[in-house]
Formats: C-alpha cells, structure tokens, sequence
C-alpha cells in the first residue's frame, strides 16, 4: 500500500496550488482520503476528506477555499486550495480509511510521506 503526495510548494498569499495523493496497492475506490496538514510547532489537523461515495468534509478554516476531488480511474485524490494565508503554511498528507471519512488521523490506516506547502511573500 501506497499513498504519494505531490503539488506542493511555495505560493505568495492569495494564490493557489493543487496537491494530488496518489494510491497504489489497494482498491482505491472504496477508500476515504482524508488531507491533514501540520505546522511547524503545531499538532496536525484536519483540512478535508472525500469519502468513497464521494461525500466530502471541510473544517471551517478551509471551508470556501479549498475544493477536494477525486478520480478513480486514476486512483488520485486532489486538493485544490485557493486563497492561501500565511496559516496554511505546513506539511500536507493524505492518509486512507475504509469507505468513510474518520474524525480523527489515528483512525486512518495508510499515510503518505507529506508535501510542503509554504504561503509566504
């Protein structure tokens, strides 16, 4: 099982990045991919997740500004992230559940290594 982030990198306030998770060796479409982010001195947190059934999960802090998708037939999930602050600086994973989003990153049972997302002038 593999999952593989990629898409990150360093962005002025305001602008935008798409991140993609990648997955291999599992059958990605009865999986939830959930996005976690931390920041340094920070503990991780939650920034969205879609669930198999294409349901899909915001926190209030990315909620307008960051769009979640998916594409089986690629077996990628996407993060798109408009309207970048400061505070979204950090490193951002995906992780995978079975079926449905979980509340919390414990409860995921496959994580990605992470990509850094820096928002700064």
């Amino acid at each position: 099982v593999q999952l593989v982030e990629s898409g990150g990198g360093l962005v002025q306030p305001g602008g935008s990045l798409r991140l993609s998770c990648a997955g291999s060796g599992f059958t990605f479409d009865d999986v939830a991919i959930g996005w976690f982010r931390q920041a340094p001195g920070k503990e991780r947190e939650g920034a969205s997740c879609i669930s198999a059934a294409g349901n899909t999960f915001y926190p209030d802090s990315v909620k307008g500004r960051f769009t979640i998708s998916r594409d089986n037939a690629k077996n990628t999930v996407f993060l798109q992230m408009n309207s970048l602050k400061v505070e979204d600086t950090g490193v951002y994973y995906c992780a995978a559940a079975e079926f449905s989003c979980r509340a919390t990153g414990p409860e995921y049972d496959y994580w990605g290594q992470g990509t850094q997302v820096t928002v700064s002038s």
